[in-house]
């Protein structure tokens, strides 16, 4: 019998382990993971292709005009076992992930118009069900409509935990009061912020890693996509 295919939506608090979980389930399921960092990260490409982004500086105009000649997808590449970015039917990976793209993403991604035409691509990703993504409005925003909804939280003082040792690791010299008070002060500002407010969908499911493994993680996102999918049923 064929699976049915669904669409998946993790929303949640930052430093929650959402991209960790999206690309595992997505890698475990064999569906596509839509990456929205990569999704700005091609459009920046695509202007620095059209010399619209010179020296740090964005024409605007010319890349709000040119929105309707980008579409991005997602494939997932068997043989590298990772997800894979096409611009406009190019396989563009690799390229937007190099430094100069880093550089000029930022400005792109803050164009309300560029981030409306990123969400209207992403529906449109997601008509063949089969996906998963993770954001802070994906399932009350993007895919209000999706079948599962994950809904990631941790205290703040754990989520703040993971993010010092993980700096730490990098020889990085980090006061955890101080993160903290990131990790807190960002909860305030992702939950009040005007436009697509973080707030859990009604019909989410809410997964507190607070003493989860990641592996844990996967498999109580697994028990939930069987149930919702009827994978359980006998």
């Amino acid at each position: 019998m064929t699976q049915k295919r669904i669409v998946i939506a993790i929303d949640g608090h930052s430093s929650c382990g959402k991209s960790t979980l999206a690309k595992s389930l997505a890698r475990a399921l064999g569906y596509i993971y839509i990456d929205s960092g990569a999704m700005y990260r091609a459009v920046t490409l695509y202007a620095l292709r059209k010399g619209w982004i010179v020296n740090g500086q964005t024409n605007n105009k010319k890349i709000l005009g040119g929105l309707s000649d980008i579409r991005i997808t997602f494939q997932w590449d068997e043989a590298a076992g990772k997800n894979t970015t096409f611009l406009n039917g190019e396989n563009v990976e690799e390229e937007i992930r190099k430094l100069e793209v880093s550089q000029n993403v930022s400005p792109i991604s803050t164009l309300a118009e560029v981030r409306h035409e990123m969400v209207k691509q992403q529906r449109a990703n997601g008509l063949k069900k089969g996906i998963v993504m993770d954001g802070r409005d994906i399932g009350t925003v993007v895919f209000p409509d999706a079948e599962l909804k994950i809904f990631m939280t941790a205290t703040p003082e754990i989520r703040a935990q993971r993010r010092y040792n993980e700096l730490i690791e990098k020889g990085t010299e980090v006061n955890f009061q101080e993160i903290l008070r990131n990790v807190e002060d960002r909860d305030a500002m992702d939950s009040t912020r005007e436009i697509s407010p973080l707030k859990i969908a009604d019909d989410a499911l809410i997964l507190d890693n607070s003493h989860l493994t990641r592996e844990e993680q996967l498999l109580w996102s697994l028990d939930r996509f069987n149930e919702r999918t009827g994978n359980n049923e006998s």
